[in-house]
């Protein structure tokens, strides 16, 4: 009769106790994933990490290893989408970037801010005069659905390039 009871009350245990306790814990986990989605959303400005494999191939966005200082932004609308990008890396690897667009020093104009004004606003970039030039800068645009790179580089330390791109989608 005892061991009965026992194993009836194991049974109860294991049908009732388990799934509870798996809820709680599951809960939790979701309530956690949920503020990390919320702090990652409503971020107004460049986050200091480097974009996700999939915002580097949807924008076609690459940023050379080794790279410093990254820096990233993405902004999404009905109209555009846009991932905004930041970072300083070697005089070498600046070769490197510009060539996986076809592009290479020669199309980089001096003085030639291709960011907008808009853009700058939104990520805090400034490229006026005395504020960390010589500038140089281009636009490479691609036929839809590709992006379109708006890229400034700042020469101020021509060892260490300092390299900022608005990748712009229009679904």
């Amino acid at each position: 009769m005892i061991r009965r009871r026992a194993l009836t009350l194991l049974i109860i245990v294991l049908l009732i106790g388990v799934p509870a306790g798996y809820l709680v814990i599951s809960a939790n986990q979701s309530r956690e994933s949920g503020k990390d989605k919320e702090e990652k959303y409503s971020a107004t400005g460049l986050t200091p990490h480097w974009p996700s494999r999939v915002q580097r191939r949807v924008y076609q966005v690459t940023i050379p290893v080794p790279s410093y200082n990254v820096g990233y932004y993405e902004t999404n609308n009905w109209r555009t989408s846009r991932l905004y990008v930041q970072f300083q890396t070697t005089d070498e690897n600046l070769d490197a970037y510009l060539e996986t667009m076809g592009l290479d020093r020669d199309d980089l104009k001096a003085g030639d801010i291709a960011i907008g004004a808009r853009d700058q606003k939104i990520t805090g970039w400034n490229f006026k005069k005395g504020t960390g030039g010589p500038w140089y800068g281009t636009i490479h645009e691609q036929k839809n659905p590709a992006p379109t790179h708006d890229v400034v580089v700042s020469m101020a330390d021509p060892e260490n390039p300092f390299v900022y791109v608005v990748s712009r989608t229009v679904p």
